[in-house]
């Protein structure tokens, strides 16, 4: 039986059409053989395929001044295909690998990343529903609890370290390295959540194992009473979140309407649950003006657009293209704040609900 192409790796992009000047969202899969492209992340079929042998990767791509962060995938044909990655370190990350498959391919091996993972069988038996529902015993299952840490409250949770030291008093697992495969499972099948930074970043996979075993990393069962109270920026008081979840980013950026073109300055905060980006009036309003949703969302840097000298906008912009299509484009401050949004945002669009 051929064996399955590996995925290393996956996320979404913004992709060049290939026959007019339009550039979308798609969910692109690098594959040890060649590239798949979906219109939405939860596809099928994919709607295209770029074969990697024989293709080279030029990046950084300067064809296209007003789209930041781009690289071109040349194939074997002298076909051009061009992606747009959020910021520099994700289109980097891209095209390392993306170099690396062909370089495998061209020489007629295969693809191998290092990993300090190993291979360890969970029992037949294990059912994530069941053992999802001991686990909310009040009794016998996981307490939750209120704790604290950047600074901010997470109420109804519990550590990393909890939940493994549950499946082993439990015997739901023999060890600590399965209790961290099995709560790996009930992350990427929506029973636990990632609350926090730290649990975060390795839910996007950005460390061995999607789920910590830590006392730092949090976590949360989705239909719990999970909130989150941060300390405001203004006056260091704690402040009780209008919505579940924790505010991940707050702060005034300039917004382009829809409808007149015009920009104007609002409030932004941004939220994991649900995840949307709501904005207000500066000048105070408890009531958001508007609400952004992020699920499924891709967000780029952008040079500049025709319309902005009008209205005397500097280049610090970026912009956000929702699973709907719809565009929305801001401005930060600086360079810097625009990385810092755009990697919030992209961590609220795949992690959020």
């Amino acid at each position: 039986m051929e064996r399955e192409p590996m995925r290393i790796r996956e996320g979404y992009l913004v992709k060049k059409g290939s026959m007019f000047n339009t550039w979308k969202p798609m969910w692109v899969v690098l594959l040890e053989d060649g590239i798949e492209f979906y219109k939405r992340k939860a596809d099928n079929s994919p709607k295209g395929m770029i074969p990697l042998k024989g293709s080279s990767i030029h990046s950084p791509c300067q064809d296209f001044g007003k789209r930041m962060f781009v690289f071109k995938l040349t194939v074997a044909k002298q076909q051009d295909h061009f992606f747009q990655a959020a910021y520099l370190e994700e289109r980097d990350a891209w095209v390392r690998d993306i170099k690396k498959a062909i370089h495998r391919i061209d020489g007629g091996q295969r693809f191998a990343r290092k990993s300090t993972r190993k291979s360890i069988r969970l029992p037949e038996t294990i059912n994530l529903s069941a053992l999802y529902l001991s686990m909310k015993d009040p009794e016998k299952g996981i307490k939750e609890l209120k704790l604290e840490k950047d600074k901010r409250v997470f109420n109804h949770c519990f550590t990393g370290t909890c939940v493994i030291d549950w499946l082993v008093s439990s015997s739901s697992v023999r060890n600590r390295k399965e209790g961290l495969l099995l709560a790996s499972s009930l992350l990427s099948e929506g029973y636990l959540q990632p609350a926090g930074d730290t649990s975060k970043a390795a839910a996007e996979g950005l460390s061995d194992t999607p789920f910590l075993d830590l006392s730092d990393a949090y976590y949360y069962f989705p239909d719990s009473g999970f909130f989150c109270e941060g300390y405001s920026s203004d006056d260091d008081v704690v402040l009780k979140e209008e919505f579940r979840g924790t505010i991940v980013k707050q702060g005034c950026l300039l917004k382009q309407g829809h409808r007149r073109k015009n920009w104007k300055v609002r409030k932004f905060v941004l939220r994991d649950d649900p995840a949307y980006l709501h904005y207000y009036d500066p000048a105070g309003g408890e009531e958001p003006l508007g609400a952004i949703h992020l699920r499924g969302c891709v967000v780029t840097a952008v040079e500049d657009m025709p319309d902005t000298k009008k209205y005397d906008v500097d280049n610090i912009l970026f912009e956000i293209i929702t699973a709907n299509e719809i565009h929305y484009y801001l401005q930060a401050a600086s360079s810097t704040e625009r990385t810092e949004w755009i990697k919030a945002i992209q961590s609220v669009a795949r992690t959020g609900k």
